[in-house]
C-alpha cells in the first residue's frame, strides 16, 4: 500500500516537471524581435541638404531588408547556414538599398527568409521561423517572412523582401500588413541573389498606406503627376470561389468602399478562367504537352503549373551547381521540388515564355488605364504551425492559382489587410496592369481608411448575426424541448388513463 502512494507521488512529481519544462519552452518561442532578424546593423542617411532645398522624402524612417539583399561588409545569408560558410562578404550594397538610405530612411538590419528564399511558408529549421505577431500560433507566410514579422511588431516602419511567386503577397496577407509587388522589372535586381529570374521582383512591407506611397515612389523613382481615379474596378468572381472563408467577408467591403469613393458604376464582375483561356492561346498547347492534354483543369490552375515550372527550371539552372557541390541539409519539401526531373525542351521553354507575353497583354488589355482587378490574396487563412495543410494538393492548387496572375503576367499587386475572421488575418488583392504602379498606389491610399472602416463594419455585422442566429436557434430548441416535454406530459396522461380503463375492464369481467 505505501509502495502504491509513493509511486503515485513520483508520477505526478514527473507530471508536474513535465509541465513546467514544456511552459518554459512555450515561453522561451516567442523571442523580443519576434525571430524576425538575422543581422542587426545601421546604415545612416547622409546629412539633410541645406535651406531652401526640401529635406530627404523619407526622413524619420526606418527600415529592414530580407537577407537575400547585399550589404557591403555583410554576408548575403540566402535563408541557409551553409550559403553563409561558403559565401565572402559582400563588397558592395544593393542599389535598391541605397536609393532608400540616400532618400533619408535607416537601415537597422537585415531579416529571416525561408531556406534559399523558396516556399512561400515562412518556416526556417535553421535559423527557426518567425513569430506571426497576428496569430501566434499560425506561420508568417514566405519567404520574406523576417520583413513582414518586422513590420507587423512595429520593428520598423517599412522593410524589402523579394516576391517571385508569393514572397511579398503570402506573408503580408498573414502577418496582416501592407504588401506591394512592383510591376516586374521596374525595380532594380542588382546586388539581390536570384530565386527566378523571370519572376523575382523586390517588394515592399508597411502597415501605414502613407509610408507605402511615400517609399513606393522613392523606390519606383516616379516623376509627380496628377492622381486618377479608377474607371472599372472588377471582382473576379471565380478567383473569390477559391476562398476558405465565406466570399462576401472579403468583396463586400471592396464593393462598399467603392460606391462610397467612386459610385456603384465602376464595379464590374469577370470570370478570369473565361478570359485567359480566350486571350492566352499558348496556355493550351502547354496543357497538351506538359499536363496530357488533361482539358478539365482550368487556365487558372494551368498558370500556376506554369509559374512552379518556371520557378523550380530558373531557380535549378541557377544554383544546381552550388547544390550539388556543397550538398546542403535542405527541408525535404524543398529538396523534393528541387530534385524533381525537369525535362523541359526549348520548344517548352518558348511556349512558357509565350504564356508571360499573352498573359502582360492580356490584364493590360482587361485593366487598360484606369481598371483595378480585385482578387484573394490567399485562399487559406494562415495555417497552423507544423500544419501539413501546407503540402496538400488543395492548398498547393488554390494558393498558386491566385498568386500566378500576378507572378506571370508581370503586374502589379498590393496586400491590402482587411481586418480578421475567426481571430486569422483577412486581406484582398489589387492588381493593376503592368507599369501602373503609381495608379495602383495612388488608389489603395484613396481607399485604405475606407476599406478599414467597411471591414470593420462587415466583421461586426456578422458577428452581430451571428449571435442573433444562435439567440434564435436556442429559443428554437428550446421550444422543441417544451413541445417534446409537453406531448410527453400528455402521453402520460393517456397512458394513465388507458391504464385505468383496463383495470376497470378486468374488474368488471372479474364480478
Amino acid at each position: 500500500m505505501a509502495s502504491n502512494a509513493a509511486n503515485l507521488w513520483v508520477l505526478l512529481g514527473l507530471g508536474l516537471a513535465g509541465i513546467l519544462i514544456m511552459t518554459k519552452k512555450l515561453k522561451k518561442t516567442i523571442k523580443a524581435d519576434f525571430g524576425a532578424f538575422i543581422q542587426k546593423l545601421e546604415l545612416l542617411p547622409p546629412p539633410q541638404p541645406a535651406p531652401p532645398k526640401a529635406p530627404h522624402p523619407l526622413t524619420g524612417l526606418n527600415f529592414a531588408v530580407s537577407d537575400v539583399f547585399d550589404i557591403e561588409g555583410y554576408v548575403t545569408g540566402f535563408g541557409h547556414p551553409d550559403w553563409v560558410r561558403t559565401h565572402e562578404a559582400s563588397s558592395r550594397t544593393s542599389p535598391v538599398v541605397l536609393a532608400l538610405v540616400e532618400g533619408g530612411a535607416t537601415c537597422v538590419g537585415k531579416t529571416v527568409v525561408d531556406e534559399l528564399a523558396f516556399s512561400i511558408h515562412g518556416e526556417n529549421k535553421h535559423y527557426s521561423t518567425p513569430t506571426n505577431p497576428a496569430a501566434t500560433a499560425r506561420i508568417p507566410g514566405g519567404s520574406s517572412s523576417g520583413a513582414a514579422v518586422a513590420v507587423a511588431a512595429n520593428f520598423v516602419d517599412f522593410s524589402l523582401g523579394v516576391d517571385t511567386l508569393g514572397g511579398m503577397r503570402v506573408p503580408a496577407a498573414f502577418c496582416g500588413v501592407i504588401g506591394f509587388r512592383p510591376s516586374y522589372g521596374v525595380v532594380s535586381h542588382t546586388g539581390i541573389i536570384p530565386v527566378s529570374s523571370s519572376l523575382d521582383t523586390v517588394g515592399l512591407f508597411a502597415k501605414d498606406p502613407n509610408i507605402l506611397h511615400r517609399v513606393g515612389l522613392v523606390l519606383l523613382q516616379l516623376p509627380f503627376s496628377v492622381q486618377r481615379n479608377p474607371r472599372q474596378i472588377l471582382l473576379a468572381d471565380d478567383c473569390f470561389q477559391l476562398l476558405k472563408i465565406p466570399t462576401d467577408r472579403v468583396s463586400q467591403v471592396v464593393i462598399n468602399s467603392s460606391e462610397k469613393h467612386f459610385g456603384r458604376q465602376v464595379l464590374k464582375h469577370e470570370n478570369l478562367e473565361n478570359y485567359f483561356s480566350s486571350k492566352v492561346p499558348s496556355l493550351k498547347e502547354f496543357c497538351s504537352q506538359k499536363i496530357n492534354g488533361d482539358s478539365k483543369i482550368s487556365s487558372i490552375r494551368l498558370l500556376a503549373n506554369v509559374a512552379q515550372l518556371l520557378q523550380r527550371y530558373e531557380f535549378k539552372w541557377t544554383h544546381e551547381e552550388w547544390i550539388n557541390s556543397e550538398k546542403p541539409v535542405l527541408d525535404s519539401a524543398v529538396l523534393a521540388q528541387i530534385n524533381e526531373t525537369l525535362d523541359m525542351t526549348d520548344n517548352e521553354i518558348e511556349i512558357c515564355k509565350s504564356i508571360r507575353t499573352e498573359m502582360r497583354l492580356a490584364v493590360n488589355s482587361l485593366l487598360k488605364d484606369d481598371g483595378i482587378l480585385v482578387i484573394p490574396t490567399t485562399a487559406y487563412p494562415p495555417p497552423k504551425l507544423g500544419s501539413k495543410d501546407i503540402f496538400s494538393e488543395d492548398y498547393q492548387n488554390r494558393m498558386f492559382s491566385l498568386l500566378s496572375i500576378a507572378s506571370i503576367s508581370g503586374c502589379c499587386q498590393v496586400t491590402i489587410p482587411l481586418g480578421y475572421h475567426d481571430k486569422c488575418p483577412v486581406s484582398v488583392s489589387f492588381i493593376a496592369r503592368h507599369g501602373g504602379d503609381r495608379f495602383l498606389l495612388d488608389t489603395v491610399l484613396t481607399m485604405y481608411s475606407s476599406l478599414q472602416e467597411h471591414a470593420d463594419t462587415v466583421a461586426k455585422s456578422k458577428l452581430s448575426r451571428h449571435a442573433v442566429n444562435q439567440e434564435h436557434y436556442a429559443e428554437v430548441a428550446k421550444e422543441k424541448v417544451n413541445d417534446m416535454c409537453c406531448r410527453d406530459e400528455r402521453k402520460g396522461e393517456g397512458d394513465i388513463k388507458r391504464e385505468l380503463d383496463g383495470k376497470q375492464k378486468i374488474w368488471r369481467i372479474r364480478c
